[in-house]
């Protein structure tokens, strides 16, 4: 898919050109972790959710959407929810800013009490 950029974990893949992926773990974009939901937690759900982000030229997420279900409604949702204001790095190409899809996988671990 020409102009599309790819990431691994936020990672940028080296290749030639002036060319960039997206990235959503900068340390100067301060996005916030997703809440845990209580009933969650009393439930004691954990889980993996991965979620499908493409990431507009100006760092906002254009898209949003589970592309893979913890197995847990509630943990999908704040993973979903979460990441709907975040901000990202844009892709760049050719210097250029550039619409792209990206990979964010978000982990539910309940063994030190927080996600």
């Amino acid at each position: 898919m020409r102009g599309a950029a790819t990431t691994t974990h936020g990672q940028p893949e080296r290749g030639a050109g002036d060319s960039s992926p997206a990235l959503y773990r900068s340390s100067y974009l301060h996005n916030p972790k997703p809440a845990y939901p209580e009933r969650s937690r009393e439930l004691g759900e954990e889980g993996r959710v991965e979620i499908k982000v493409r990431v507009g030229k100006n760092g906002e997420p254009v898209s949003v959407a589970v592309a893979r279900s913890s197995g847990y409604r509630r943990l999908d949702q704040s993973a979903q929810q979460a990441i709907q204001g975040w901000r990202f790095v844009p892709a760049r190409e050719n210097g250029q800013a550039i619409e792209s899809w990206l990979l964010v996988p978000i982990p539910f671990r309940l063994e030190n009490g927080d996600n």
